[in-house]
C-alpha cells in the first residue's frame, strides 16, 4: 500500500489521477480505517488529506455563509456556538454520527463520500443548500450535495476528484432548520428514517422550504413537494398533512431487518412533520420540546 500526504488538494487530486487499483482518501478515517481492518477494502493507495491548510478550519464568512473543512470533524461542529446557532438541524445531524469517539474524528465530507443512503449528516446538508467544492486534475467545481450520492457506497466525482471544502449558505432572518431520524434503539443505530427540513419565515407564513429524506431510497432524497406543501403555509394541519403525503409519496425504500417498506414509508411522513414543527419554531425563536431554538 502506498501512503501520501500531500500538501496541497491539487497534489491529491494528481496522486489519486494517476494512482492505480483501488484509492482512498483518509480525513476522519471512520469509514476507511474500519474498512480496511475488516478486510472489506484494502487500497492500494492511502492519500490522507488532514495536513492541507484549511482542512480544520470552520469560517464565517462576510456575508454570513459559512466554510467547513473536510477533516472538520463533528465534535468541532458541535463546539462551535456561533455555527450552531445559525444551523442547529445541520449540527444535531452530524451529532447523531455515531458515538463519543467517533464524533471526534467523523467529518461531514466523509459521510457524504461514503455513500449510505441512511448517513445523518446528509439530509440535513440537502436541506440546508450545502455546496461542495471538487477539486480533480481539470480543476475545481462547485456541486450541490444532493447531487454527489448516485447509489449506495457510489458518488458522482470522478477519478482523481476529492471534495475540498463544504459551503454552508448564509442562515438569513427568520429561518430555522431540524433534524430527525427514527431509530429502533436510542443511539448508535444507522436510520430506520432520517428526514431534514429547513424553511424561512415571512411573518407566520413560510416564504421558503427545502425538505430532504434519508433511508428512504438509494440515494438522499430532495423533495420538492414536500417543500411546496409548506410554502405559503403557517404550518396548519392541513399544510402539515400534505407534507406528509408528499414525503411517503416520494419514498422507494427496501424491505430489511430494520423496517418495512410500509413502515419506513408511514413514518418518513411523521418525521417530516416533527421536523417541520421544530424548523418552524426555531424560525420564530422559540423553543420546542426540549430543543432550543
Amino acid at each position: 500500500m502506498q501512503y501520501h500526504s500531500p500538501a496541497t488538494f491539487g497534489e491529491a487530486a494528481e496522486l489519486a489521477a494517476g494512482a492505480q487499483g483501488v484509492t482512498r482518501f483518509l480525513a476522519g478515517g471512520t469509514d476507511v480505517l474500519v474498512q480496511l481492518r475488516a478486510d472489506i477494502v484494502t487500497p492500494d493507495t492511502l492519500i490522507d488529506v488532514k495536513k492541507i491548510a484549511g482542512t480544520h478550519e470552520i469560517t464565517r464568512n462576510g456575508d454570513g455563509s459559512w466554510t467547513i473543512g473536510i477533516a472538520v470533524s463533528g465534535a468541532e461542529m458541535n463546539e462551535n456556538a456561533d455555527l450552531k446557532a445559525d444551523w442547529p438541524g445541520l449540527c444535531e445531524a452530524v451529532d447523531l454520527i455515531g458515538s463519543t469517539q467517533i464524533q471526534g474524528r467523523a467529518t461531514m465530507a466523509g459521510n457524504l463520500c461514503n455513500g449510505s443512503p441512511a448517513a445523518d449528516s446528509v439530509p440535513a446538508m440537502v436541506a440546508a443548500g450545502v455546496t461542495a467544492t471538487i477539486t480533480g486534475p481539470e480543476g475545481e467545481r462547485s456541486v450541490k450535495v444532493e447531487d454527489i450520492p448516485t447509489g449506495p457506497g457510489k458518488t458522482s466525482l470522478g477519478k482523481g476528484e476529492l471534495i475540498s471544502a463544504l459551503h454552508v449558505p448564509a442562515r438569513g432572518e427568520n429561518a430555522g432548520d431540524s433534524y430527525l431520524r427514527f431509530i429502533p434503539r436510542t443511539e448508535m443505530d444507522i436510520a430506520v428514517v432520517g428526514a431534514a427540513v429547513n424553511l424561512r419565515l415571512d411573518g407566520d407564513t413560510i416564504a421558503e422550504a427545502r425538505v430532504s429524506l434519508g433511508a428512504v431510497a438509494p440515494t438522499v432524497l430532495l423533495v420538492a413537494e414536500a417543500a411546496d406543501a409548506l410554502i405559503g403555509s403557517t404550518l396548519d394541519d392541513a399544510a402539515l398533512d400534505a407534507l406528509a403525503a408528499a414525503c411517503s409519496a416520494a419514498c422507494n425504500p427496501i424491505d430489511d431487518k430494520r423496517g418495512t417498506v410500509v413502515f419506513r414509508t408511514e413514518v418518513a411522513g411523521v418525521m417530516a412533520k416533527r421536523a417541520a414543527r421544530i424548523a418552524y419554531a426555531r424560525a420564530k425563536g422559540e423553543t420546542i420540546e426540549g430543543h432550543h431554538g
